[in-house]
């Protein structure tokens, strides 16, 4: 048992490094120019080229991969006269980059060629001042400082140096001179929950990715919880009772469900529920991000269009394993040898009918988390799948790259589950 537990950990693991690979690579060949997204197609190449070093893309492709998988704080280090560290901001919440000098979080900026330091206090507060730094000489002869700036970069400055940036606001693009000549992101790595900035928000990813995985999950949990064993009773029923009108009745019913899409599903439920009867909201409105714990009913109608596509699937697989099962010559001894009915089916026939809709019912976790973008932009739940959606058609490498992880990560941990279940129902495989 520890042997086959280790060996599909050891898997797991290898699959998802694996995965990283040909994600990161793909994301490298189709990803397209991002700088052209941000700035517009009329964007100079000048500018497109000052975007781009402070993004990092200037760096090369492993370089850029293993920042991405392990962090970019340990390299940054090397290079920074200060101990870097996070500290999360008062206002939002999420973590910024700081350099540690004596003891005080400080960060830096330039304006109009003089460097300020800026200070964090005991209370919270920032304060600005001429910054006292020792400037160092690099191999050019150049006065240079390392330190860390206002959006998360550990970034070198030159002294006299005159070189012009493209600087991205909410207010628009501007232009500054006297801008730093080399950016490194700074960054701990997926491994340790840190995807880098969104370039879509121009926030942390870990910072709004989680908030919409937790209603993905809670919507996908709701589901399964009430579909699963529904679909699993019925089909076992329907296996039971083969060729009589109840199984007749289930399997087309089933097969009704199954061959509807979604969204029609979904639509029909919002025009009887949502506008025709109104008893629940047609729509899902999250002012708040405990809106699902305020209002449960904004989530009845999606578990309703879920649970209609996932109920058809897993009764017929769960029907033909039981038909499977019934047939077996185990299971006609037993009737002659005459067992309750009630210990055949219970004892003997469901434990090993079960095995294969367990898959069924591990993969629909899967298409739960990730698929069901569908009833996300149908009723406005802002979820993981409207998220990756939104992420990539906006060309946001990084929040594309976090959350397709994450559902592969969700996807072999599933797998885990389903092979443990597996070792429970068929002891044999404990040896195997």
């Amino acid at each position: 048992m520890t042997k086959f537990l280790i060996r599909n950990l050891f898997s797991m693991f290898v699959t998802m490094f694996l995965v990283s690979l040909v994600l990161f690579f793909l994301l490298e060949v189709a990803g397209g120019d991002v700088t052209v997204r941000l700035l517009g197609v009329f964007a100079t190449p000048e500018q497109r080229e000052s975007l781009r070093r402070q993004l990092g893309l200037d760096a090369p492709a492993w370089q850029r991969y293993a920042d991405w998988l392990i962090g970019s704080d340990w390299r940054a280090q090397r290079l920074s006269p200060y101990p870097l560290t996070t500290m999360p901001n008062p206002q939002t919440g999420e973590q910024e980059w700081w350099a540690e000098v004596d003891g005080v979080l400080t960060r830096w900026r330039m304006v109009d060629g003089e460097l300020l330091a800026i200070q964090r206090t005991a209370d919270g507060r920032e304060v600005t001042s001429p910054a006292s730094v020792a400037w160092t000489t690099d191999e050019t002869g150049a006065e240079v400082f390392w330190g860390v700036d206002t959006r998360n970069n550990l970034v070198k400055w030159v002294r006299g140096s005159d070189l012009e940036v493209l600087v991205l606001s909410k207010a628009g693009v501007r232009s500054e001179r006297g801008g730093p000549q080399q950016y490194i992101p700074l960054r701990k790595g997926i491994v340790r929950g840190d995807a880098g900035m969104s370039l879509q928000t121009n926030r942390p990813v870990s910072a709004t990715i989680f908030s919409r995985a937790a209603n993905s999950l809670i919507l996908a949990a709701a589901a399964f919880v009430l579909v699963m064993p529904l679909a699993l009773f019925f089909g076992m029923l329907a296996g039971v009772n083969e060729g009589k009108p109840l199984d007749r009745i289930i399997s087309i019913t089933g097969l009704g469900f199954t061959a509807t899409p979604e969204f029609v599903v979904g639509v029909f439920l919002i025009l009887i529920f949502g506008i025709w009867l109104r008893w629940l909201p047609a729509t899902a409105v999250f002012l708040t991000g405990d809106a699902i714990f305020r209002d449960p009913k904004i989530l009845v109608l999606p578990v309703l269009t879920l649970m209609a596509a996932e109920f058809g699937y897993v009764a017929r697989i769960t029907r033909a394993s039981m038909v499977e099962v019934m047939q077996s010559p185990y299971i006609r001894t037993a009737f002659i040898k005459g067992l309750p009915w009630r210990r055949i089916i219970f004892r003997h026939a469901l434990r090993n009918a079960l095995l294969a809709p367990i898959t069924v019912v591990m993969l629909q976790i899967n298409w739960l988390i990730g698929g069901v973008i569908v009833v996300e932009v149908l009723f406005g739940i802002p979820g993981l799948g409207s998220y990756i959606y939104d992420a990539a058609i906006f060309g946001d490498f990084n929040a594309v790259a976090a959350a397709a992880m994450l559902t592969v990560l969700i996807a072999v941990l599933t797998r885990l589950i389903g092979d443990l279940l597996y070792v429970y129902l068929n002891p044999r495989i404990r040896f195997a």
